[in-house]
């Protein structure tokens, strides 16, 4: 009797060392894919300036579009942490569309060689975050379904390991982008 307890105290220990070791990796994996979205979100913000400039001259009226991508730029930056940063970043890849939107609209700014490296530089780094971003998502999502399924959320409750938040669109980002662009003389 007192070998079948320990045997059984015993591979209960394993498994709660095993589950707590998991949701440890799971975390960090989804800290890693967190500082990836990270790391191309700040790739874009070094970004937004240069293309900015590079269009100001050859858009004075859009002046209202560019004021907003500084101020999402501006607010993703002083976020901290995913769940403050998903909105202001959303919007401003929203913004961010527009605004390569506006150069191709103007064949004198599509041809100028800084735009064109500056936009092309950009769908780069947009491609690049948006799979950031589902790995990431998938990160999350795998995280939060072992914190939430049984016998891990006995353990995951008891040391307070809370969930994660995944990178979604608000209803505000959902909505088609309108641009209308007029040529100036």
């Amino acid at each position: 009797m007192f070998y079948a307890t320990s045997l059984l105290l015993a591979v209960g220990a394993i498994g709660a060392i095993w589950l707590f070791n998991r949701l440890i990796r799971l975390r960090n994996q989804v800290r890693n894919a967190w500082s990836d979205v990270d790391v191309q979100l700040q790739r874009r913000h070094d970004l937004v300036p240069m293309l900015v400039e590079s269009v100001k001259g050859y858009a004075n009226h859009e002046r209202q579009l560019l004021e907003y991508i500084a101020r999402d730029r501006s607010a993703a930056m002083r976020a901290n942490g995913p769940a403050q940063r998903i909105a202001p970043e959303l919007a401003l890849g929203q913004h961010l569309g527009r605004l390569v939107a506006l150069g191709e609209a103007w064949p004198e700014l599509k041809a100028n060689d800084n735009f064109s490296q500056l936009s092309t530089q950009l769908v780069q780094i947009e491609n690049t975050l948006q799979h950031a971003r589902r790995f990431y998502n998938g990160s999350v999502r795998e995280y939060n379904t072992a914190r939430e399924t049984f016998p891990t959320l006995l353990l995951a409750g008891a040391l307070a390991f809370k969930p994660a938040e995944f990178f979604a669109a608000d209803d505000d980002a959902r909505a088609h982008v309108e641009v209308e662009l007029e040529q100036v003389a």
